[in-house]
């Protein structure tokens, strides 16, 4: 009989990054995270989920902030982004 070879698969970690939110008026700690390959596939994560936030919340006034902030599993601030809406009627 013979011996068999084990193969170890190249197996890697991706990093944790936690993305937390606020749509001026409610804000979301994220405590699950996102396994991502490194902090600019996080902050790509970031802008869209700001994205998102803009779309989904459709602000009731004319003047809101949103904003989304990265960590990483060790708790490091590594990224924050800032949008700010500002609507005003011109004529009615």
């Amino acid at each position: 009989m013979r011996g068999t070879v084990a193969c170890v698969a190249d197996l890697r970690v991706m990093p944790l990054y936690f993305i937390d939110s606020s749509d001026g008026e409610r804000s979301d700690h994220d405590d699950i995270g996102h396994e991502l390959t490194d902090d600019g596939n996080a902050r790509r994560a970031a802008l869209d989920a700001l994205a998102d936030m803009v779309r989904e919340v459709l602000p009731d006034g004319d003047i809101r902030t949103f904003s989304v902030h990265v960590r990483s599993a060790d708790g490091s601030n590594l990224y924050h982004a800032e949008m700010s809406l500002q609507g005003n009627w011109i004529s009615r």
